[in-house]
């Protein structure tokens, strides 16, 4: 159960992360004023505070595999939210990076 916790936690937390990114992107980048920025820095708060949640305490570990996480994510975010089409490297590149995070984070360790 502690490994499903960690998993929602990672997505919650790309969510969050990747969303208060694109909005302030959206806000600054799109001129959607303030309120776009606004929202996103909230989000990117509430990112912080969520991989506080995760069951491990190691930060370094964490954030680490967090990347990961975050490269594939934002694949998918361009896809749903801005009509991006990924090619073959791109969705090669994010495996890579997501088998990273299964490694750090769940691999056995004596």
């Amino acid at each position: 159960m502690t490994i499903v916790r960690s998993l929602v936690l990672f997505a919650i937390a790309a969510v969050a992360e990747i969303g208060g990114a694109w909005l302030v992107w959206q806000g600054v980048r799109e001129d959607r004023g303030l309120v776009w920025a606004g929202a996103g820095v909230i989000a990117l708060g509430i990112y912080g505070f969520v991989a506080t949640l995760q069951p491990s305490a190691e930060f370094g570990r964490i954030l680490a595999a967090y990347g990961g996480v975050f490269v594939a994510g934002s694949l998918v975010w361009g896809i749903v939210f801005d009509g991006f089409r990924p090619d073959r490297w791109d969705l090669a590149g994010a495996a890579i990076c997501l088998l990273g995070v299964l490694v750090i984070m769940y691999a056995p360790r004596g």
